[in-house]
């Protein structure tokens, strides 16, 4: 073998050696790439495993907020169903209570009337049996009619006055519920108070009336309002809770969306950079092959 020839074979010897460290180095940098994406991913898949845990912690947060909203809407619902049913019960009762008072006035000057009757008839009574004693000609149907209407006004005395007990009876009944719906009425302002952090200045009619007749209206501020005064009461602080709740929820759920791109993305980078690897790892071997070949 001439010396030409051997520095020819050196010559290519050396080129291949090099195409190979280049093909190896390509490869450690491509493992390198695959490693770093691979910790990526995997930092990723956590965070995301994360956020979907926190995501439903929120979501259950939030329907339960929206519960007790609702809860919430029901109850002033029925207060105001007290507030307004007792009020206009209490209102009849006090027109009943009026008219009673009138029967009971009117019972009483008939009374009075019978007494004053059933006395005059009495004694009416009384003068004719004396006389038919001194006067035999009196007529006995004469003293039998006036005996039977002497008796006939004091049974109207005795009916009228056991009509006069059933009124005051009945007058005793509408004072105790008087007392009952105004304990009602009080009772569900307070409640009301409570829910709302609505406080009466003044607990007279005056307020009370011009309040039942905006209730309504009151409520639809309540339901459509957004933002409530730093003064705390259970409407506000449910309606608070609530709107709280809805915005970790969707800050959750942007974060989640933003991290379930970010993996997406980096589960393709790392798929390309392994297509990649596994190339170049079978593009090396084959060389190693034909170097080891020639």
């Amino acid at each position: 073998m001439t010396t030409l020839t051997l520095n020819k074979k050196y010559g290519i010897t050396e080129k291949k050696k090099a195409e190979l460290d280049a093909l190896s180095n390509e490869v450690l940098i491509a493992q390198n790439e695959v490693e770093q994406l691979q910790a990526i991913v995997n930092s990723l898949t956590e965070k995301s495993n994360n956020l979907d845990s926190l995501l439903a912690v929120d979501m259950q947060n939030k329907n339960t907020a929206l519960a007790n909203k609702e809860s919430l809407n029901q109850i002033i619902d029925n207060v105001f169903d007290v507030l307004i049913n007792s009020k206009i019960t209490f209102k009849g009762i006090l027109k009943s209570d009026v008219k009673i008072k009138e029967v009971a006035q009117s019972i009483e000057v008939v009374i009075n009337k019978l007494i004053y009757s059933a006395e005059v008839v009495n004694k009416l009574s009384n003068l004719v049996i004396r006389k038919k004693a001194q006067n035999p000609l009196i007529s006995d149907e004469l003293v039998t009619m006036v005996t039977n209407a002497g008796t006939s006004a004091n049974n109207a005395v005795a009916l009228t006055l056991t009509a006069l007990n059933s009124v005051v009876a009945s007058q005793t009944t509408t004072i105790e519920s008087q007392g009952v719906m105004a304990l009602e009425f009080l009772q569900a302002i307070r409640l009301f108070e409570f829910i709302t952090g609505y406080v009466f200045e003044h607990q007279n009619e005056e307020e009370i009336n011009s309040f039942i007749n905006r209730l309504y209206d009151y409520k639809k501020e309540i339901i459509n309002a957004t933002s409530f005064s730093d003064e705390a009461n259970l409407t506000s602080l449910i309606y608070l809770a609530y709107d709280n709740a809805v915005v970790k929820y969707n800050s959750t759920l942007r974060a989640n969306k933003k991290a379930s791109e970010q993996l997406n993305e980096a589960e393709t980078r790392l798929s390309k950079a392994t297509i990649k690897l596994n190339s170049l790892e079978a593009g090396l071997a084959a060389a190693n092959a034909a170097a080891l070949a020639s």
